[in-house]
Order: C-alpha cells, then sequence, then structure tokens
C-alpha cells in the first residue's frame, strides 16, 4: 500500500463518472469492527467553506448502523478491475458475509477509519451534518414510487472531507 497524501484542490476528476459510473466503496468503522457497501450515489462540492461528499444510505443498510455511531467514514474509489467485488459488496450484507474475504480486498486503517489497500483514490470525511429523506420534501413525487415503494428510505450523511490520499502502488 503506497497511500499519498494529496491535495483536493489539485486532483482532477470528474465526479459524475466517478459516483455514477465508477461506484465506490462507503466505509465506517474501526480495525476490530467495520463494515463497507457499494454506493453509485452521491454528491461533491462545498458547504460551510468546507469540501464535502455527500452519501445516502439506506436504513435498512448494514452499514447505517456504523455511519449512525461513528463520526468518520471513507469513500474509496477503485479500478474498473475491481467492479466484481464492488458487485459482490453492494449485493450482499456485511450481516451475513465477510466481504473483504470474499472479495479479496485488503481492509486498512487510514485516519482513524477504515479502507481497503486496492483503492486508487480515498476519501476520508467526518461527519458534518445526517438528515432523512423526508416524503413531503419530494417535489418530484414519481420518486418516491420508484425508488421507495418496496425498500427502505435513505439518510443523507454530509461529510467534512478531511483528507484525500492517491494510491501510488
Amino acid at each position: 500500500m503506497a497511500f499519498i497524501k494529496r491535495n483536493i484542490e489539485e486532483l482532477q476528476f470528474n465526479p459524475f463518472t466517478m459516483i455514477g459510473n465508477g461506484w465506490f466503496l462507503l466505509t465506517s468503522g474501526t480495525e476490530k469492527d467495520y463494515n463497507t457497501m457499494t454506493c453509485s450515489w452521491g454528491a461533491m462540492g462545498e458547504i460551510w467553506n468546507e469540501p464535502t461528499l455527500t452519501a445516502y444510505v439506506r436504513t435498512s443498510r448494514h452499514t447505517f448502523g456504523y455511519l449512525e455511531k461513528e463520526k468518520l467514514f471513507t469513500v474509496s474509489v477503485f479500478p474498473e478491475s475491481y467492479r466484481k467485488a464492488l458487485a459482490f459488496c453492494g449485493s450482499h450484507s456485511g450481516r451475513d458475509f465477510d466481504k473483504a474475504r470474499e472479495t479479496g480486498l485488503t481492509p486498512v486503517s487510514l485516519d482513524g477509519t477504515m479502507t481497503f489497500a486496492e483503492a486508487k483514490l480515498v476519501f476520508v470525511c467526518e461527519k458534518v451534518y445526517a438528515q432523512m429523506l423526508n416524503e413531503s420534501s419530494f417535489v418530484q413525487k414519481e420518486f418516491l414510487q420508484d425508488y421507495y415503494a418496496k425498500d427502505a428510505m435513505h439518510k443523507m450523511y454530509l461529510g467534512k472531507i478531511t483528507a484525500v490520499y492517491e494510491n501510488q502502488a
């Protein structure tokens, strides 16, 4: 593992491609107890004069409990060659499987939270705001039917990006 800390202003990437097409692992917890899940929804930007990353997690997901109790989380971006591992992490629960063992990913502690040695880019985030999505706030009500008729609502987690690491391996 050769993670090098980078200045976020110096990075060049397309967040739409990175998040929506490339997916990422959202991970929270400690070396002794953590969970990860695949995400393809998120946002990056600036609020309250801080660089931020927003992730959305259904209340039914195992990772939800970790995000509720921990103050830190990581968003880890992987090379395309890890698509199969990310697909597994998004379709199997950490309640039932050791995702690292099943996928061959190597968990590592970074700045007090967890990521994986194979990630090409890691955003370490500190929770600054969390809010449940609210049915009454949907302007386009069809999203309720399309995304929540048969599954739990998402909670939004806004994280201040405290560090960004690039893997030089």
